[in-house]
């Protein structure tokens, strides 16, 4: 396992988010967003966490479309991230099933439709734990697996997983959506930047308005709570799944190389759990970052960027080495 010294970053004018269109993905209709087309650029697929967005990965998609400022650093990646139903710009599905297997189902037809696979897969929180479902269940899909913060099981308690965990209680999980509802958008941002991130004070001012104004944007929508409650009974579920098909399981099955990227002050995700990836992962880079937060994507973009290239490149070694035995 790699821990990384700190660096202090300052926000600096954001880009925009990249653009997208409404593409259908089996059953489900889901909204795309993709980096315009570089020569010689690998496909990648982002999958964003629970009350995400495509938005999410807006800088690490800029940061693996441009070469790296690192000799070796030279792959470049043309990513798509989607929004999963119901979140972002993506329509809810008509059947409400939000679990983890409804979302691979989903990450695995839009990966086929599109006809880029196998990509390089990344997700974040949730979607790590989607990544990793799909790369143990669909290896001829994804060719790199990365995971930044990835939800995988952990029944140690911790305040901010305990929150989440308290919308799987019948009942309460809806009522407890109403009153967050009554809070101001601006009061509930500033809330999830504060258990997301570090430091929230390095989020661009023009970040947070936009977080604020696609807030609003969901509440008039109506059906954002509903969505919300139902991934994350979907995911809890997972925390207590017994059985062969626990998502640890998954995680020793997949074959592709694999880099996992925690954060070590993550109020989420417990640090600690790189630990644990390290061993169960098959063929893994497994990097903590120091004074980084739930998002690391979005926190440290050009060295989670400069890591993947390094998994890349331990990849395409393996590949070589596995082909001269056959």
């Amino acid at each position: 396992m790699h821990t990384r010294s700190a660096a202090t970053v300052r926000p600096a004018t954001p880009i925009p988010p990249w653009p997208g269109r409404l593409v259908s993905a089996g059953a489900a209709e889901v909204f795309l967003r993709s980096v315009p087309a570089e020569p010689g650029a690998e496909p990648g697929l982002c999958v964003h966490g629970l009350g995400g967005s495509s938005t999410n990965w807006t800088d690490l998609m800029d940061a693996l479309r441009q070469p790296g400022p690192l000799p070796g650093d030279g792959q470049l990646v043309s990513c798509e991230a989607l929004d999963l139903p119901g979140n972002g710009y993506s329509p809810p599905r008509p059947d409400g099933d939000y679990t983890v297997a409804a979302q691979v189902a989903v990450v695995a037809r839009l990966i086929e439709e599109r006809g880029r696979g196998p990509v390089h897969l990344i997700g974040n929180s949730l979607g790590g734990a989607v990544c990793t479902q799909l790369a143990a269940r669909r290896p001829e899909l994804v060719r790199t697996l990365t995971l930044v913060s990835p939800a995988l099981p952990d029944l140690r308690p911790r305040p901010v997983p305990a929150r989440v965990s308290a919308l799987r209680i019948p009942g309460f999980g809806p009522w407890l959506l109403r009153r967050a509802g009554k809070v101001p958008a601006r009061q509930r941002v500033a809330l999830t930047l504060r258990d997301v991130y570090f430091d929230p004070a390095h989020v661009h001012p023009d970040r947070v308005a936009q977080e604020i104004a696609e807030l609003e944007r969901q509440d008039a929508l109506g059906y954002a709570g509903d969505v919300l409650l139902g991934s994350a009974q979907g995911l809890i579920s997972e925390y207590f799944r017994r059985g062969p098909e626990t998502l640890w399981r998954d995680a020793a099955q997949v074959t592709a190389q694999v880099l996992a990227v925690y954060g070590s002050h993550d109020r989420l995700v417990n640090p600690k759990m790189a630990v644990r990836a390290a061993r169960t992962f098959r063929h893994a880079r497994v990097v903590l970052l120091p004074r980084t937060g739930h998002v690391a994507q979005m926190e440290r973009p050009g060295e989670v960027a400069s890591d993947m290239r390094m998994m890349m490149a331990a990849a395409v070694v393996r590949a070589a080495g596995e082909s001269s035995y056959r």
